[in-house]
């Protein structure tokens, strides 16, 4: 029997990363954490590409174009939707998420999922370096160990 769950500390490819502009101070920090662990995890700035869009909504088609390019192994998408007073939120939610998937089975590539959804400010806080530890740093980790799971199946 072949298991196939080990994670590669070593591993380097091409990577993109998609940033909404919308709730900024917190997708300011999803992106410094991504950054910072990309960093850590030794990969050359070369490797890096990051694309700001104005809102989640934007979020899947930027990692569409970016996934037809042919260039990056990894797509991270990262944003924060923040529940507000009407239904708006779950509309977003929906679009983003689904969005997203459809890239990543469209184009057999991970595309990460580091979009926050939250109730609150207090919520999204706390996952940006808070309680709930750092979704960017995160979303860097998720990319690495599906793109050495990939390559190995």
């Amino acid at each position: 029997m072949e298991i196939i769950d080990e994670q590669s500390a070593a591993i380097q490819f091409p990577v993109a990363i998609v940033v909404s502009r919308f709730n900024e101070e917190i997708t300011g920090l999803l992106l410094e954490g991504a950054l910072a662990r990309l960093r850590e995890r030794d990969f050359h700035e070369g490797l890096v590409r990051v694309v700001w869009v104005p809102g989640a909504v934007e979020i899947p088609l930027a990692a569409q174009k970016l996934a037809a390019l042919g260039t990056y192994d990894a797509i991270i998408c990262l944003g924060a939707v923040i529940r507000g007073e009407t239904t708006h939120y779950d509309y977003v939610c929906d679009q983003v998420s689904n969005g997203v998937q459809s890239v990543a089975l469209q184009f057999g590539l991970p595309v990460i999922f580091g979009v926050l959804t939250t109730e609150n400010d207090e919520q999204a806080q706390a996952r940006v370096g808070g309680a709930h530890g750092h979704k960017g740093r995160d979303a860097v980790d998720a990319a690495v160990e599906m793109v050495a799971a990939l390559r190995r199946i």
